[in-house]
């Protein structure tokens, strides 16, 4: 299964906010952002590589296909990564306003997510094309059922760990 997502740290930053356990001197703030940013790249490494390890071990290609799908997904996955750049810096803003939620902030956050998938979307159906145009609809299809599975185990791992809006406050 995939490695833990870095929402388990942001929902610990929600609950630290709400206890008051953030506050202190802005050097400790700083490094504490530092430190959180650091584990957050650290484990969305870890969470790629797995990632790779499970497609390569379930798209089932030979040498030959494989020469051929890697460099695909490798472009995909450079272009998912720029993608949940902005994932990262929306869960860190629903943390950072969780105590302080309004309406239009809300909104933003949900817009933004919401535009998130889309784009993410987007970038499978062209992936999928591209393989497919590459190696036939049979591997695209895996390709695409495989990679769509992924991120929905990614998603939940991330969205789980979240508190609810609006929940608890």
């Amino acid at each position: 299964m995939l490695a833990l997502s870095f929402a388990p740290v942001v929902a610990a930053q929600t609950t630290a906010k709400k206890s008051g356990t953030m506050g202190g001197p802005p050097a400790a703030n700083n490094t504490q952002k530092q430190n959180v940013d650091a584990y957050i790249d650290l484990l969305r490494k870890d969470v790629r590589q797995q990632k790779a390890e499970m497609m390569g071990s379930m798209m089932l290609l030979n040498a030959q296909d494989a020469a051929k799908f890697w460099p695909i997904y490798s472009d995909y996955d450079t272009q998912l990564n720029k993608l949940n750049d902005q994932r990262v810096q929306t869960v860190k803003e629903y943390a950072e306003n969780y105590n302080d939620m309004t309406d239009a902030k809300a909104d933003e956050l949900i817009q933004r997510s919401m535009g998130f998938q889309k784009e993410r979307n987007e970038l499978l159906a062209q992936t999928y094309e591209k393989v497919k145009q590459t190696l036939g609809g049979v591997t695209a299809a895996r390709f695409a059922m495989i990679e769509h599975q992924l991120l929905l185990v990614i998603d939940l791992q991330v969205l789980s760990s979240l508190p609810v809006v609006g929940q608890g406050s």
